[in-house]
């Protein structure tokens, strides 16, 4: 019987943590239809069921489940074997897979990918935007970047760039139409456009002055999920709108969207690169941690 080969233990591991034959090929890059023919001719060699397979779901048998707790490990020391001899380069190669939420995404590293990619060529920088809240070692992420409240205890922070900060704002067609807000409170008798996040949670608004605390549940027509359509929304006057600067920064220059309750301060959030603890940060890793930290003003 011919061994199984490491190619195929990488994408048995990949469709168990990932719980999916089609999230595993992305992250493969192969195709659905030639991963399912790896892992039904694995399962074939070895004479043993690894993945239970419904048309719904995906999830490791008895014999999966041990057959992964023992790959994991070694397929980290293999990567780490293989990025140990990046100090041989001249610059760090290899592939760097990242888990960032959209604002990050949006506001923080667009600007700075394309400088990235150009400085170091031999970096294959894998970026995946996602709201929900990933498992990196589950999903084979090398790091992921979040709000510091989000993070695991069991992770390695780094902090990078400035906090970002909350602003309310309304077009001034909307406040043609409505009273001015004045206090937190009198956000009750507004059209208030509201954000779901991915685990069906309203974002509760927050206002402190003078080290009075408020927070209330936005009421309104409007509930979104994506931060630019909620902008759109706001500049065309639906209603009043809680979000980051960064989103709101150009419509208010040009005096598209008016800030309100500029007496007020709206939490701001630190913002963390984490990774697992490891014996060795993968170079990718490093380079980038170190980019950041020239690239980005400091905190």
């Amino acid at each position: 019987m011919r061994r199984p080969e490491l190619g195929e233990m990488n994408a048995f591991v990949a469709v168990a943590e990932r719980r999916s034959f089609a999230k595993a090929a992305a992250q493969l890059g192969i195709s659905r239809s030639r991963l399912s023919e790896t892992i039904r001719g694995l399962e074939d060699r070895l004479g043993v069921r690894l993945l239970n397979r419904t048309t719904r779901s995906v999830a490791p048998t008895a014999a999966g489940e041990r057959l992964l707790a023992r790959l994991r490990p070694l397929l980290e020391d293999f990567a780490g074997a293989l990025d140990s001899i990046n100090a041989f380069r001249d610059k760090p190669a290899g592939m760097l897979r990242l888990t960032v939420p959209p604002p990050v995404a949006t506001l923080m590293l667009a600007p700075l990918l394309a400088r990235f990619l150009a400085q170091y060529p031999t970096i294959e920088l894998e970026v995946s935007v996602d709201a929900t809240l990933i498992d990196i070692v589950a999903g084979r992420f090398d790091a992921g970047i979040r709000a510091g409240e989000r993070l695991e205890r069991d992770m390695i922070a780094v902090r990078i760039g400035q906090e970002m900060r909350g602003v309310l704002v309304a077009s001034p067609t909307y406040l043609d139409r409505h009273p001015l807000p004045m206090t937190p409170a009198d956000l009750g008798a507004h059209n208030c456009i509201r954000f779901r996040f991915p685990s069906g949670i309203i974002v509760p608004w927050q206002f402190e002055k003078r080290g009075k605390k408020v927070e209330l549940m936005p009421e309104g027509t409007l509930t979104i999920n994506d931060p630019e359509l909620a902008i759109r929304a706001a500049v065309d006057g639906v209603g009043v709108l809680y979000t980051a600067v960064g989103y709101a920064a150009a419509e208010i220059k040009a005096g598209r969207l008016i800030p309100l309750l500029e007496d007020w301060r709206l939490p701001s959030n630190a913002i963390f690169l984490y990774y697992p603890s490891r014996r060795q940060v993968p170079a990718p890793l490093q380079a980038f941690m170190e980019f950041l930290r020239q690239s980005l003003p400091a905190h």
